[in-house]
C-alpha cells in the first residue's frame, strides 16, 4: 500500500481530492503518479479490489481508478460491490481497460462505471477526464453539504432540479421532458381538444456549417421569441428538438380551428431575422395532429405530429401537413418496403424476365426486352410497379440497374453461344442513374466481363429521362454511341419532344408507346399520330418498335404502315429464361436447320 500526498490548497471543504488508483501493477500506478501531478490531487495505492474495498473508510475517495484485469477479483465485480454500497455509490469511478471494444466497454459501463480510458493510458486525456469526474464529484458534495445544511428547503430544492429536466437551456422554453408531462396531464384528464403542432426550421444544419453554431443559437433564441408572441393564454411553447418546436394549443376541435394560426405562424417567417448583423431568411415545415381519443401515451400525438411534419417536409421547404392514419399507413409500408428492398439488393432477390421482339413480317423473335422483377421470400414474384418507384426514391435503382444489365448481357451471351448469334438485348436506364458518375465506365466494365457485342445491346432511355438533365443526358449518350452501343428512345410521344425533334436526338430507334398502339383498332381514324411518328423514323433511318401489340388488327396495320418490329402479349408476355428457350428459341434453331 502506498499513499502520495501531495500540497495543501483551500478549496469549498478545506480538503484535496482523494484518488484511489487500484491496479495489481504497481508500474501503471508511476505512470498515473507521473501524469496527475497536481497540487490539488492526493493519489492512493492498492494492488486488488478486496483491498479496495476494506480500504475506501480509510482513504476516502472522491475518485476511483479501477483496472479492469485483476486477478481474483476483477475490476468489473470490484465495481459492482463498491457501487452496491450506499455510502461509495455515487464516488465516480473510472474504468482503467486494455480492451477496448464495445462489448467490453458496455460492461464497465453495465457494471456502474462512469467513465473509462483505454491502456496505454494518454497524458491528456487522463487530466481531461479525471477532471470531468472530479468536477462531477465536486458537485455531487456541494449539493450533498448544501442538502445537510438546508433541509427544511427541499421542496424548494426539488423544484431547482426538476426545472433543469423540463427548461431548455438555451432558448428558455419549456423542454421536450415538460411537453410530455403536459401531454400525458391531459390525456389522463380525458382532454382531447387539443392540437399540437410540430415546427421544423429548413436547412438549419446549412446556416450552423455556414455562419458557425454561436450564429445558429442566437438565431434559435430569435426564432423562439417569434414563436412566443404566438402564444394564445392557454397554449403551451416547447423546445423539443435542435431546431425543432412544438405548440400545445387548447380548446383546437377540427382542423378549421387551427387555419389561421397556421397562416400566421407562416406568415411571421416572411420577415428575415436579424442576427451578428445580417439578415437570415428562414422557411419551416410544420406537422399537426389533434387530441385523439385514440391516444393512450403522450409520445403517441408527437410522434404523430413529427410524422406530419416529415410529411410536409418531403414536398419541399415551407409546407404543412395535418396527420391522418392514412398517412401514418403511407408512411409505415414505404419504409418497410425500402428495407425490404434493403434486403433484396443485399440477398441477390433481383431477376430478370425477358419478353421477346419480333419482325413483324417474318413473327421471327430479334430480340428482347430486360424486365426486373423481385422473387420475395414471402410475397412471391414482385412486379415492378409496386417497387420501381422506391428503388428511383431511394437511389438504389443505381446498383440494382447493374444487376439487371449483368443478368441480361451474361444471358444474351448464353443464347448467342447456342448459336443465336443475331439476337440483341434492350435493357432500360434510368434517370437517376444518369446522374452516376461512373455509369458509362460500369456499363463498359460489364460488356468486357460478359463478353458480347457492344452492338446486340440496345439502351432504352425515356423522353423525360433525356429531357430532365439534357446537357449531362446527351454527353453521357454520345460516350455510349462510341463503344457502337444501341440507344433506343423508349414511349416516344408521352413526353416533351416532338416529330419535328426528332432528327435532333442522338438515338438509333423508337419504341412507339402502347398508348398509341392501343389507338389501332381496325377502324378508322384515332391513329393518324403513329403513322405520323412512323413515317417520321423511316425517313430518319430508325428502327421502330412497337409496344403493346395485342391484337391481330394492330399487328397487320403496323405492317402495313412500315413499322419493322414489334412486341406485346400477342407474341408473348414476359418470361423467364427457360420458357424463352423452350418456347421460342429451340423451334427458331430447328426451323433454321431445316432451311439449311
Amino acid at each position: 500500500m502506498v499513499t502520495i500526498g501531495l500540497y495543501q490548497n483551500q478549496l469549498i471543504f478545506n480538503k484535496m481530492f482523494s484518488i484511489l488508483i487500484v491496479d495489481d501493477e504497481p508500474y501503471n500506478f508511476d505512470v498515473i503518479e507521473n501524469f496527475l501531478t497536481h497540487p490539488d490531487y492526493q493519489l492512493h495505492y492498492v494492488a486488488s479490489g478486496q483491498e479496495a474495498i476494506s480500504q475506501l473508510e480509510v482513504f476516502e475517495p472522491d475518485l476511483i481508478m479501477l483496472d479492469v484485469m485483476m486477478p481474483s477479483m476483477d475490476g468489473i465485480i470490484t465495481c459492482q460491490k463498491i457501487k452496491s454500497l450506499p455510502r461509495w455509490e455515487k464516488v465516480p469511478i473510472i474504468a482503467v481497460t486494455a480492451l477496448a471494444t464495445k462489448e467490453s466497454l458496455a460492461r464497465c459501463l453495465s457494471a456502474g462505471a462512469d467513465d473509462f480510458i483505454s491502456k496505454p493510458v494518454n497524458r491528456l486525456e487522463l487530466q481531461a477526464r479525471v477532471r470531468s469526474m472530479l468536477r462531477i464529484r465536486e458537485q455531487y458534495l456541494q449539493l450533498k453539504a448544501f442538502n445537510t445544511k438546508l433541509e427544511l428547503t427541499v421542496k424548494q430544492r426539488t423544484a431547482r432540479l426538476r426545472s433543469m429536466i423540463f427548461q431548455d437551456t438555451l432558448t428558455g422554453l419549456p423542454s421536450r421532458s415538460f411537453l410530455l408531462h403536459k401531454l400525458a396531464e391531459s390525456i389522463r384528464n380525458g382532454y382531447y381538444s387539443f392540437a399540437l403542432i410540430y415546427l421544423d426550421c429548413d436547412q438549419f444544419k446549412l446556416i450552423n456549417g455556414s455562419f458557425g453554431h454561436a450564429v445558429g443559437d442566437n438565431l434559435l433564441l430569435a426564432v423562439a421569441q417569434r414563436l412566443r408572441q404566438h402564444l394564445g393564454q392557454n397554449d403551451f411553447l416547447a423546445r423539443v428538438g435542435e431546431d425543432e418546436f412544438c405548440f400545445l394549443l387548447k380548446g383546437i376541435k377540427n382542423e378549421s380551428n387551427l387555419d389561421s394560426f397556421i397562416q400566421n405562424l407562416m406568415k411571421s417567417f416572411a420577415t428575415p431575422f436579424s442576427v451578428a448583423n445580417r439578415d437570415i431568411f428562414l422557411t419551416v415545415s410544420m406537422g399537426a395532429t389533434l387530441g385523439d381519443k385514440v391516444y393512450r401515451k403522450p409520445e403517441e400525438p408527437l410522434q404523430d405530429a413529427d410524422t406530419a411534419m416529415y410529411q410536409a417536409k418531403s414536398r419541399g421547404r415551407g409546407n404543412y401537413q395535418l396527420f391522418d392514419r392514412q398517412i401514418h399507413l403511407e408512411v409505415l409500408s414505404r419504409l418497410t418496403l425500402e428495407n425490404d428492398l434493403q434486403t433484396a439488393l443485399e440477398q441477390e432477390q433481383f431477376i430478370t424476365y425477358y419478353q421477346p421482339i419480333v419482325h413483324l413480317e417474318t413473327r421471327k423473335v430479334v430480340g428482347f426486352e430486360a424486365l426486373i422483377r423481385w422473387q420475395h421470400p414471402r410475397r412471391g414474384l414482385v412486379m415492378p410497379v409496386d417497387f420501381i418507384g422506391s428503388l428511383e426514391m431511394t437511389g438504389a435503382i443505381i446498383p440494382v440497374g447493374m444487376i439487371i444489365l449483368r443478368q441480361a448481357c451474361q444471358q444474351l451471351w448464353l443464347w448467342q453461344e447456342q448459336t443465336h448469334n443475331n439476337l440483341f438485348m434492350s435493357v432500360n436506364l434510368s434517370v437517376r442513374q444518369f446522374a452516376c458518375p461512373t455509369l458509362v465506365g460500369d456499363i463498359k466494365r460489364i460488356l468486357k466481363e460478359t463478353g458480347i457485342n457492344p452492338a446486340q445491346l440496345k439502351l432504352e432511355i425515356t423522353e423525360t429521362t433525356l429531357m430532365e438533365n439534357k446537357e449531362n443526358v446527351l454527353a453521357v449518350i454520345e460516350e455510349l454511341r462510341k463503344e457502337l452501343i444501341q440507344i433506343s428512345l423508349d414511349d416516344f410521344g408521352t413526353g416533351f419532344s416532338s416529330l419535328g425533334s426528332l432528327e435532333l436526338l442522338p438515338v438509333n430507334n423508337l419504341k412507339i408507346d402502347r398508348s398509341f398502339v392501343n389507338k389501332v383498332n381496325g377502324k378508322s381514324g384515332g391513329h393518324h399520330v403513329l403513322e405520323a411518328i412512323i413515317a417520321m423514323s423511316q425517313d430518319l433511318g430508325l428502327l421502330i418498335i412497337a409496344e403493346g401489340v395485342e391484337t391481330t388488327d394492330q399487328l397487320e396495320w403496323l405492317k402495313k404502315t412500315g413499322c419493322q418490329f414489334g412486341q406485346g402479349y400477342l407474341f408473348s408476355k414476359p418470361l423467364p429464361p427457360s420458357e424463352i428457350e423452350s418456347l421460342f428459341l429451340r423451334k427458331q434453331e430447328l426451323e433454321l436447320k431445316k432451311s439449311n
